[in-house]
């Protein structure tokens, strides 16, 4: 009863955190029958891939809609695109820096063979003709983010050439959807805790053991320029928006636990957006916009771990790259990384792509999908905590947010 007590006494970001760590140790001691209890966090992250789709679509008609102008759409459009292409590049520089330094992938042999058509490299003509959907309802059944994204803002920039009766309607409207869907939010959040132990469990289970061993020199190659990526929005927050980095995490610990657990920048999008509004009061005209666009354009921790595989594959295969292909590979990867989707696993069959458009062995690639889910958590927290760290400079740059600091 005391336990009992004790445990209703905590905070929802404690109980989190505390499931995890014993869905953790569950995974790590039982070994991998602890998958069995995989389907309970699966359906926990159904649930809020079901509520994000309708979420992100509606948030984002009601952020455009209330802006006071298609002037300032484009100026806070304006802003953020500059923002996230000069995080992605230092990312990709970031992973490809990292990696040559430690040369992870030096004297590994190459074992497996790799079967199968993974595509090929869409060119830039393919890509634009693909951002337009020729069907939304397709695109809302297929979990489409950014063609949803794209379908959105064109039916945000047409209400603003409505009269301003028909405006409001439309902003009513817009306004009541997105509350009705962070309700619905909320609602399934409450079972995050058993959720994310129960994907915890299963992924420690099943990939415990593989962290020490032939890829352990990788991964920790990828965290570490990941954590270099964090230090760098620490060092934005302070210097360019004058925000206390310690209270940005502070305010933001609930979404980092959802994104190691779901490894799902979609799913975690629902909890950015509920941490955007009641944690850190960000305007709604401008998180509603940032943080649906990053969720599909903004991926950092992807692109470290995207540069990392080429590397980390073509050392294996005994391939020096010289600095001209070096710079390719970033702007390669640039474009890439827009593929990768907002659902656990996406960035796997992008890497594919990326040493393919290279011509590179993809056995590595495949080894490394073995023990993906271990950096995907790293990738999708790094992907979140960009696209928080975007809203609140731009927040502060557009003039309209003071964070509330106690």
């Amino acid at each position: 009863m005391r336990i009992f007590s004790f445990y209703t006494k905590l905070s929802f970001a404690t109980r989190i955190l505390l499931w995890m760590l014993i869905g953790s140790i569950i995974g790590l001691v039982v070994g991998e029958p602890a998958v069995i209890v995989k389907p309970i966090g699966d359906i926990f992250l159904q649930l809020l891939i079901m509520a994000a789709i309708p979420l992100v679509f509606f948030n984002l008609l009601s952020g455009i809609s209330s802006l006071a102008s298609s002037k300032e759409l484009g100026r806070v459009g304006g802003r953020i695109i500059v923002y996230y292409i000069f995080t992605t590049i230092v990312a990709i520089t970031l992973g490809l820096t990292i990696m040559n330094l430690i040369g992870a992938g030096n004297g590994m042999i190459l074992k497996e063979e790799v079967s199968g058509d993974f595509g090929e490299m869409p060119s830039l003509a393919d890509f634009m003709i693909n951002l337009v959907p020729t069907n939304v309802f397709k695109s809302f059944a297929e979990g489409n983010l950014i063609q949803i994204v794209v379908f959105a803002l064109l039916l945000g920039v047409v209400v603003f050439q409505l009269p301003i009766e028909k405006k409001k309607t439309f902003q009513d409207f817009f306004e009541n959807a997105a509350l009705l869907m962070r309700k619905l939010v909320e609602f399934v959040l409450k079972a995050s805790p058993l959720g994310l132990g129960a994907l915890m469990a299963a992924t420690f289970g099943e990939f415990g053991s593989k962290i020490i061993g032939p890829l352990s020199l990788f991964i920790g190659g990828v965290y570490a320029a990941q954590i270099l990526m964090v230090v760098l929005y620490m060092g934005i927050l302070w210097f360019v928006a004058r925000i206390s980095p310690l209270w940005f995490l502070n305010r933001t610990s609930e979404l980092y636990a959802t994104t190691v657990a779901t490894c799902s920048s979609l799913a975690s999008l629902a909890v950015s957006l509920d941490i955007a509004e009641n944690r850190l009061k960000l305007p709604k005209s401008i998180f509603s916009f940032t943080l649906p666009v990053g969720a599909q354009f903004n991926k950092d921790g992807t692109s470290i771990m995207l540069s990392g595989v080429l590397i980390f594959t073509a050392q294996a295969a005994g391939i020096d790259l010289t600095i001209p292909q070096m710079i390719q590979v970033v702007v390669v990867g640039l474009f890439l990384v827009e593929g990768s989707g907002g659902v656990p696993g996406g960035a796997l069959v992008v890497a594919m792509l990326y040493a393919k458009a290279f011509n590179l062995p993809l056995e590595i690639v495949a080894i490394v999908g073995g023990i993906y889910r271990l950096i995907d958590m790293g990738n999708t927290t790094v992907n979140c905590m960009g696209d928080m760290v975007a809203t609140c400079v731009i927040s502060k740059a557009e003039k309209n947010w003071s964070p509330d600091i106690k």
